[in-house]
């Protein structure tokens, strides 16, 4: 049986969905995408998304987090999640903001850490009645603006109404998450923002170095900060988040387990072998056979 992930770009969803109402590359805005989890069953997305449920009701999986969407309800799903659609009903209808990984973590990094690890941990929250006034309005105004002729050729104006809402989206969802409303210290920005790195990784690798420069500290600083915050060292939790794509591909990807260990850039099938053994109890083969996969 062929279990192999669908990858979900922002220009997939523009292709395939129904109502879309902007698209430039980075920000895509529309009102029904009812067409998308036909694509497959199980998919990977690799951008941002902010989803708000109009009607009906969906189950599904984000990443290893079983979630149900009702009316009302908004889902987050970061960078690299996967999705698998359990069962939707008939009249299932969302309205959907979807941003690309750059923007995203432009976003993050500014305004929205405190948020942002919660909500990989619970991705649906339910949107208060001023909340839905205000996704509501936005898309009228959008709407508007995208369809009225007058006013289409004014890129820059849908732009900054895009980010506008984006960014107020985002900050109902800091406020449904925020424990503290005291300003983040730096170092609490730091770890937030390494972690949306490590769980936004696609092709494994595990160098503290390479993402302590791309945060421009030192690994050294990089690691205390990730203990102070996290319990845990850098590497720790950089192999955390690689067991977790390992599983995802051993569990819902048709590649061979030769392919796999290559594209998580593992030196050999060997190294790759010895990895999982060590982290999941048992070789790919076995992990596999006893999870039903291809079942």
């Amino acid at each position: 049986m062929n279990k192999e992930i669908a990858t979900l770009s922002l220009s997939d969803i523009s292709s395939i969905s129904k109502g879309q109402k902007y698209f430039d590359g980075e920000i895509f805005f529309a009102d029904n995408i009812t067409t998308i989890p036909n694509m497959a069953r199980v998919f990977r997305v690799n951008f941002l998304v902010l989803a708000f449920c109009i009607q009906g009701e969906a189950h599904l999986h984000v990443d290893d987090k079983a979630v149900t969407m009702k009316r009302h309800d908004a889902l987050f799903a970061n960078s690299n999640s996967l999705i698998s659609i359990d069962w939707m009903s008939n009249d299932v209808s969302y309205k959907i903001v979807a941003l690309n990984s750059k923007m995203a973590f432009s976003l993050i990094n500014k305004s929205f850490v405190d948020a942002f690890m919660t909500l990989i941990e619970k991705p649906v929250i339910s949107l208060t009645q001023d909340e839905i006034q205000l996704v509501i309005r936005y898309y009228e105004l959008a709407d508007f603006k995208m369809t009225n002729h007058d006013f289409i050729a004014n890129k820059d104006a849908i732009l900054s109404l895009l980010r506008a809402f984006s960014i107020d989206m985002l900050s109902c969802i800091n406020r449904h998450h925020s424990h503290d409303s005291n300003i983040l210290r730096q170092g609490d920005k730091l770890y937030r923002r390494f972690l949306y790195l490590i769980t936004s990784n696609v092709d494994g690798h595990r160098s503290v170095r390479s993402y302590a420069d791309e945060l421009c500290v030192t690994p050294k600083y990089l690691t205390s900060v990730c203990r102070q915050h996290g319990n845990k060292t850098a590497s720790e939790l950089i192999t955390n988040a690689l067991v977790t794509r390992i599983k995802q591909m051993l569990l819902y990807s048709d590649k061979s387990v030769k392919e796999i260990a290559t594209e998580l850039n593992f030196e050999n099938l060997s190294f790759f072998g010895k990895f999982v053994k060590k982290h999941f109890g048992q070789s790919p083969i076995n992990y596999r056979k006893h999870n039903h996969y291809g079942q």
